[in-house]
């Protein structure tokens, strides 16, 4: 069991008022910008979180000459085999050894108060992933020194309004769901070493710009993560985002977007029609059930909920293969005979972020449980049961299949 304080929910405004001050390892990855990794690593000793909790790695990914560092800074490099972002943050985190990790790239300069107001939460509870507010300006030519605030008047840019939007509506991500990943960034990322491990690492086989953040935040969050946005966390990238960039142009968003419709299976991600690698609904059919009973239990189920599949029991419970992003389980515990209705009622377990939703017959014997992963998982890692709500209600959108079904009857829909 990890040790800190365990939340309920998304609720990480449970913390406020409460403060800490953990070890933090700043893993800043760089390619070929020693003016900027120069403004990034005195902004970095200006930090006022304690210096001798602290400890900053540079990441290089190959570049030509390698970065000088001051003294007190350690160097990890891998070989120039192309943009390799994601692979060389792993590295990064590899020689890490504080309580929380810190993500920056070079080209972001934070704040004196930046690692102080990043890490508190995640300090206190390890389930929290939070994301700083990483805000613009042109930096060229600016001196490198321990105080942004200092220099960057006059050369502030604008913010991208898409995600400051986003920030607004959902409360600093205290109204986070399962779409909620493209609201964090991995240039200013924080989260402990026991949710970096719980998620794992970067996918290494993004090999571009763009969507390695938003696929690890999403792997974190089906881990259990608890996702927030520091505002007071504030980090300024020399230049403008990137939607706002020359040569950024919409072939290399749609490739970003294709990559990730492949490994975040969620809707408003997934191919619409397209079938996906990736299963986000997994159904199991009930144990000792006859056959047929199990095929038109199963059948009917994944008729109804968009975006589900039958898998077996046993691989769901090992997470194996095309089963390492299922969101929600519809274990069908009795024989049943879903109708249209069900995908409404694991809508609502989503949106009103349930753990269980149990459906029970006229007899009060559950028929179907939907269960929530990413409360499965937060509760399994605390060994506890409570974290996440569990309802229980009259099943009207499945009905019970008593004795041998007619296979033909239930195809043909005459009976």
């Amino acid at each position: 069991m990890p040790e800190g304080i365990a939340l309920p929910g998304n609720r990480w405004d449970l913390l406020d008022g409460r403060e800490a001050t953990p070890t933090v390892s700043v893993v800043v990855a760089h390619y070929e910008q020693p003016a900027q990794l120069a403004r990034c690593l005195a902004a970095l000793a200006g930090q006022d979180h304690p210096r001798d909790r602290l400890e900053v790695i540079v990441a290089d990914d190959g570049s030509a000459v390698p970065p000088r560092v001051p003294a007190g800074v350690r160097l990890v490099r891998q070989a120039d085999e192309g943009f390799r972002l994601a692979a060389v943050r792993n590295l990064g985190a590899a020689h890490a050894t504080g309580e929380v990790l810190v993500f920056l790239d070079a080209d972001t300069v934070p704040e004196p108060g930046f690692i102080r107001e990043l890490t508190r939460m995640p300090g206190l509870a390890p389930d929290v992933v939070a994301v700083g507010r990483r805000r613009h300006a042109d930096l060229a030519d600016a001196p490198a020194v321990a105080d942004v605030r200092g220099v960057v008047a006059g050369r502030e840019l604008p913010e991208p309004a898409w995600l400051a939007d986003a920030y607004r509506w959902s409360r600093d991500l205290l109204d986070a769901d399962d779409r909620s990943y493209r609201h964090t960034i991995g240039a200013v990322l924080a989260c402990s070493r026991t949710m970096f491990a719980a998620a794992g690492g970067f996918d290494e086989s993004f090999r571009a710009y763009g969507g390695e953040d938003w696929e690890w935040a999403y792997r974190a969050w089906l881990r259990g993560a608890v996702l927030a946005h520091v505002p007071s966390a504030v980090a300024w990238h020399d230049g403008p985002d990137a939607g706002a960039r020359e040569g950024t142009g919409q072939a290399d968003r749609n490739a970003e977007a294709m990559l990730l419709s492949e490994l975040i299976p969620v809707p408003g991600s997934r191919p619409r029609g397209l079938p996906t690698t990736r299963v986000d609904i997994a159904v199991t059919a009930p144990e000792g059930a006859s056959e047929a009973a199990a095929f038109v239990s199963v059948d009917s189920v994944v008729a109804a909920v968009p975006g589900s599949a039958a898998v077996d029991a046993a691989d769901l419970a090992a997470g194996r293969g095309v089963l390492d992003r299922v969101r929600l389980h519809l274990e069908i515990v009795r024989p049943v005979r879903a109708g249209a209705g069900l995908h409404a009622v694991v809508e609502r377990v989503a949106q009103e972020g349930l753990g269980v939703a149990s459906l029970t017959g006229a007899d009060g014997a559950v028929l179907l449980r939907i269960r929530s992963l990413r409360a499965a998982a937060r509760e399994a890692r605390w060994q506890r049961d409570d974290l996440f709500p569990r309802t229980t209600e009259t099943a009207d959108a499945v009905r019970e299949v008593v004795g041998e079904p007619d296979v033909a009857a239930y195809l043909g829909g005459w009976g």
